[in-house]
């Protein structure tokens, strides 16, 4: 399986940005797929999940702001992040368990 995350990029506090997580290989649409992030000096933390079914899950410090979701017949998960705030700066991740991970992509919350 290879995941290729997408979407990052340089946004104002408040404003909004959405991930995307690509992925390749027919485990996918069973698969409960997730969103992780590494700030800069910061330990990797879980930032939100999806299962095949949809049921989600979030961190307490994006319940309310972001929304996972996933559409099977592309085999991608989306990850639409709305009212950012400076510490949502990180490096995104998408994984499958913890056996498969995409390379990141940077999201940096600034004005």
């Amino acid at each position: 399986v290879q995941l290729q995350a997408s979407g990052g990029g340089l946004v104002q506090p408040g404003r909004s940005l959405r991930l995307s997580c690509a992925a390749s290989g027919s485990i996918f649409s069973i698969a409960t797929v997730g969103w992780h992030r590494q700030a800069p000096g910061k330990q990797r933390e879980f930032v939100a999940r999806i299962s095949s079914g949809g049921t989600t899950d979030y961190a307490d410090s994006v319940k309310g702001r972001f929304t996972i979701s996933r559409d099977n017949a592309k085999n991608t998960v989306y990850l639409q992040m709305n009212s950012l705030k400076p510490e949502d700066t990180a490096v995104y991740y998408c994984a499958i368990g913890s056996a498969f991970w995409g390379q990141g992509t940077l999201v940096t919350v600034s004005s």
